[in-house]
C-alpha cells in the first residue's frame, strides 16, 4: 500500500471473461493506484494505471518482481475441452493458480481473491468440482490474512468462442433456482472488488446466489 493509502492490485487470468471485467473495474476504482495485468501474450493497457506483464506460468519465478500487490485477484481457468485432457486442466486450474497464490504471498500480498466454481469440493466425484475444491483448500494453507473465494454458476458475458450451455441457459436462467442461475462476469468482478474493499480477515466464501448484481 502506498503512503496515500492507495493499493496495488494484481490480476491473473486478466484476458478471460471475468479477468477483463476485473481489470476494467479496478482501473476505474479510486482505491487502486496500479493494476498489474498478467497475460500470456503481449497486450495493450486499457488504462494508464494498468501495467500489462507477460508471464509464462511454467516459469513464474522469472516474473517474481512483478507479483507485488496488496490484493491478488485470480481468474485463471480453462475447460477440459480446451485443455485437451484432465491432466492439462489440472495444471492450469490447480497448479498455476496455486503458484500465483504462493509467489504473491511471498512478495507480501495480504488478500487473495479467487474465482472458483459452484460445487467446488475436494471430495467431489466430479473431476472439475474436485480440482476446484482442492485448489481452494491448498490456498487456505498459505497464510493469507484475508482470502475470498467466489463460486459462480454458469458465467455470462462476451466470449470469443461459442458455448452451447451458455446459449441455452440465457433464456431459461430466470426459471432456475437462484443457486444455479447464470451470473454475469461483470457481477462476479464487482463482488470480488467489494470484498477487497472490506478487507475482512479470515476466509470468506461467496456462493453464486449471493453474488451481487
Amino acid at each position: 500500500m502506498t503512503a496515500s493509502g492507495q493499493k496495488t492490485a494484481l490480476v491473473a487470468g486478466a484476458t478471460g471473461l471475468v479477468g477483463r471485467e476485473l481489470v476494467g473495474q479496478l482501473a476505474a476504482h479510486p482505491a487502486y493506484v496500479k493494476v498489474v495485468m498478467l497475460t500470456r501474450r503481449r497486450s495493450s493497457a486499457p488504462s494508464p494505471t494498468v501495467e500489462p506483464v507477460v508471464v509464462d506460468y511454467e516459469r513464474l519465478d522469472a516474473a517474481a518482481a512483478s507479483l507485488v500487490a496488496d490484493d491478488v485477484f485470480c481468474a485463471l481457468g480453462t475447460t477440459i475441452r480446451a485443455a485437451g485432457s484432465q491432466a492439462a486442466f489440472r495444471r492450469v486450474d490447480h497448479d498455476y493458480v496455486l503458484q500465483v497464490a504462493r509467489r504473491a504471498r511471498a512478495q507480501g500480498a495480504r488478500h487473495f481473491l479467487l474465482v472458483s466454481s459452484l460445487g467446488a469440493n475436494p471430495a467431489s466425484r466430479v473431476f472439475y468440482n474436485r480440482i476446484k475444491g482442492e485448489v481452494e483448500a491448498a490456498i487456505q494453507e498459505l497464510g493469507y490474512p484475508s482470502l475470498t473465494i467466489v463460486r459462480p454458476s454458469l458465467l455470462l458475458g462476451p466470449r470469443a468462442e461459442f458455448r452451447l450451455g451458455e446459449a441455452l441457459a440465457k433464456p431459461f436462467g430466470i426459471l432456475m433456482p437462484r443457486r444455479y442461475r447464470p451470473v454475469h462476469a461483470r457481477a462476479v468482478a464487482a463482488t470480488l472488488i467489494e470484498a477487497a474493499a472490506r478487507g475482512q480477515p479470515g476466509t470468506h466464501i461467496i456462493e453464486s446466489k449471493d453474488i451481487s448484481g
